[in-house]
């Protein structure tokens, strides 16, 4: 074990010339405290995220009947557009059992994992996008993708593991060249030309297989079973590359899209609802042209630190420091941010609604879960979460209805979700939040 070392790599030859692949970090580097498409296939049914900060103000926020033809109060009134084409979900709760209540944390991690989680740094299990990703994500180019109108990197809902975050884009413009950019294959060209760069990349991480096999011999168990994860991984990566190495199957709503422009950092609310706006049209694009077909947007983080130009409180700031108006019931300002990020959750409905697909819309074939952290911000409330849906699921969900949950578990929407999707799961959740129980009135 001695000349194992972090700069430890796995070599092989390509075409005469020496290739190395790096290592993940190992228990041997640590210390001991470490419809139908063109070819009949039916219409791939997709999943995307979509989450905002600091929940909502539940006294204009939700609707007095439930059931379909729901009622919009004030809060959410921009939703009229869309609000056929989507589920509103109130009076749905996290559930912590002994774990504390962390501060704008332990709500949507319970959305999102099922799971309470011990304190700020703690993962539980895997947030429900990348489950699904494992299920009808690995026949794309990109298994998933992950932005933040934030332009914050860090500033994302989902993740592996705790020790495995995934970064979300914050540039437009970076989303665009990763999407579009020279590796790109147009599935309507008339011409397929395979990409001499994905060739080479398929073949480097081919050729230290004999080396991979010499290596696990060198290790211990956990750091075997580490390595194959990794390899794993390699091998999907590898299977991804050789889909690009082959002819895309057409895609009559697929057509170029314009590089948008480079945007300045901040978190001004017309900057954060610009950058939206950009990534929207941007992953529109790229799931009707197949490059993903589960993607997570991020419109403010938890702590959602949104401005406004003359008002000297961020969105986070106001939401505990600005008093309830005894006259409206709620907080005007919160109450203004909150409306804000509707707006653009209006907008991302909007937009794949706009886009034909068969006999439908592209999000028709699709489901959309949006998710928040809080139910009142004020005093850091996880009971009666609001969630919505959007899309049909390829027809097997309802839209157009408000469900009140009476207090039972946020969790059983992401089973349900699953569910609808095709994972093979008898129950989802750990604790007080694990639920077999699907939520049938949105089943079709």
């Amino acid at each position: 074990m001695k000349d194992l070392t972090r700069r430890r790599v796995l070599r092989g030859m390509f075409n005469g010339a020496a290739v190395a692949v790096g290592l993940p970090l190992l228990n041997v580097f640590l210390n001991e405290n470490g419809t139908a498409l063109a070819n009949g296939a039916p219409l791939p049914v997709r999943f995307g995220t979509w989450g905002w900060g600091l929940g909502m103000s539940k006294s204009i926020f939700v609707p007095q009947k439930t059931g379909p033809d729901f009622d919009l109060p004030e809060e959410i009134q921009m939703l009229a557009p869309v609000r056929d084409k989507i589920n509103l979900f109130t009076n749905f709760n996290a559930l912590r059992d002994a774990m504390p209540n962390l501060c704008h944390t332990t709500g949507w991690i319970i959305l999102r994992s099922g799971s309470a989680p011990a304190n700020t740094s703690a993962r539980p299990g895997e947030t429900i996008d990348v489950t699904v990703a494992k299920k009808i994500g690995t026949t794309t180019r990109f298994p998933s993708l992950t932005v933040s109108s934030t332009g914050d990197p860090r500033d994302t809902y989902s993740y592996e593991s705790a020790s495995s975050i995934n970064s979300a884009e914050g540039s437009p413009l970076a989303l665009y060249n990763t999407i579009f950019g020279s590796d790109y294959q147009d599935p309507n060209a008339k011409e397929f030309k395979p990409s001499p760069k994905i060739l080479v990349r398929k073949s480097v991480l081919s050729s230290v297989d004999d080396d991979a096999k010499k290596l696990m011999n060198e290790v211990g168990a956990e750091d075997k079973a580490r390595i194959d994860q990794y390899f794993t991984s390699l091998r999907e990566l590898e299977r991804q590359l050789d889909r690009q190495l082959e002819k895309p199957e057409p895609r009559a709503t697929c057509h170029a899209v314009k590089a948008p422009p480079e945007l300045k950092t901040g978190v001004d609310y017309e900057l954060v609802a610009e950058r939206h706006r950009l990534f929207t049209d941007l992953l529109v694009m790229a799931v009707a042209c197949d490059q993903t077909r589960v993607f997570n947007m991020t419109y403010s983080k938890s702590f959602a630190s949104t401005t406004k130009p003359g008002y000297e409180k961020p969105h986070h700031t106001a939401s505990h420091e600005e008093p309830v108006d005894q006259k409206l019931g709620y907080q005007p300002m919160v109450s203004w941010f909150l409306r804000r990020s509707f707006e653009s959750w209006a907008y991302f409905v909007d937009a794949f609604s706009k886009v034909k697909e068969g006999d439908g819309t592209l999000l028709d074939n699709m489901l959309i879960y949006a998710s928040t952290d809080q139910s009142f911000a004020k005093i850091h409330s996880i009971e009666g979460l609001p969630m919505f849906t959007a899309g049909r699921a390829g027809g097997k969900f309802k839209t157009g209805l408000h469900l009140d949950g009476a207090g039972t578990q946020g969790a059983r929407l992401g089973y349900t979700m699953m569910k609808t999707l095709g994972v093979e799961i008898t129950s989802w959740g750990t604790q007080s939040n694990n639920t077999a129980k699907e939520i049938h009135e949105i089943l079709v």
